[in-house]
């Protein structure tokens, strides 16, 4: 993941989505409510509420909340409607970004991606745009610190993985979504803490930035992920750690 992974890894260390507990709820919450809806209400049939679950009992959500947000998505309990949408659009530097949203109010979200869009230096594009620029692929991210390289890239490849990337300061396990989940149980065993572990957008290649225009980068992307209808944003920027870190100082 290069850039989003760096981004993902330094706010993990940095403490930025305790700072945000409230948001972090707001937009698991939405999550399970949708997968809720659309695959079920039973965990074990429905990888996506499981992954969502986990998620949720990661940030200490409270297991009441998490019932309710499925007793939502089943119809037993009263509830705002959500809609998921991916939004497509380029940022400064021309890099390609996709946003995944979970919102009630369509019209309203596209206006404020094309306004935070056209504020930082980036514009709103057509459906499959740069769409054909990702993959779908299970990323798991850990300090390298963290984990001798050898031993990590048995317990992955063994469990299914596809690759382990060196990326500065961290490692990449890399994965088809399918064996994600095995990934990770395996991963988790090695009992090393995990700086991401999610489905991701993967781009074919990344634009460099740097200066002026990783930071204008950088804001949009806090820009983005600060709105509560937002869900995830996905994008091929690679910036050096030591300006994202400067960033979130």
């Amino acid at each position: 993941m290069s850039g989003h992974s760096k981004w993902a890894s330094i706010k993990h260390k940095k403490g930025a989505a305790d700072a945000k507990r409230g948001k972090v709820f707001t937009k698991i919450i939405k999550e399970l409510t949708v997968a809720t809806r659309v695959g079920g209400g039973d965990p074990d049939s429905n990888p996506r509420l499981r992954t969502v679950i986990a998620e949720a009992k990661s940030v200490n959500m409270p297991a009441g909340n998490i019932k309710r947000a499925i007793r939502r998505g089943t119809g037993e309990e009263p509830g705002v409607s959500y809609e998921e949408a991916t939004y497509e659009g380029y940022g400064p530097g021309g890099v390609a970004l996709m946003v995944d949203v979970l919102t009630d109010n369509k019209k309203r979200i596209v206006s404020e991606i094309r306004h935070l869009l056209s504020k930082h230096g980036g514009n709103l594009g057509e459906a499959n745009s740069v769409a054909w620029m990702f993959t779908k692929q299970g990323c798991i991210v850990v300090a390298k610190d963290a984990v001798e390289e050898e031993a990590l890239m048995a317990v992955a490849l063994e469990a299914g993985a596809d690759d382990l990337r060196d990326d500065e300061s961290h490692w990449e396990v890399v994965s088809d979504p399918e064996t994600f989940d095995s990934v990770l149980v395996a991963v988790k065993q090695l009992d090393v803490e995990l700086l991401s572990a999610e489905i991701v957008m993967m781009p074919q290649n990344y634009v460099k930035l740097e200066g002026k225009v990783a930071q204008q980068m950088l804001k949009l992307m806090e820009s983005l992920e600060d709105n509560d209808d937002v869900k995830n944003v996905w994008s091929n920027f690679n910036i050096e750690e030591k300006e994202i870190e400067a960033s979130l100082a």
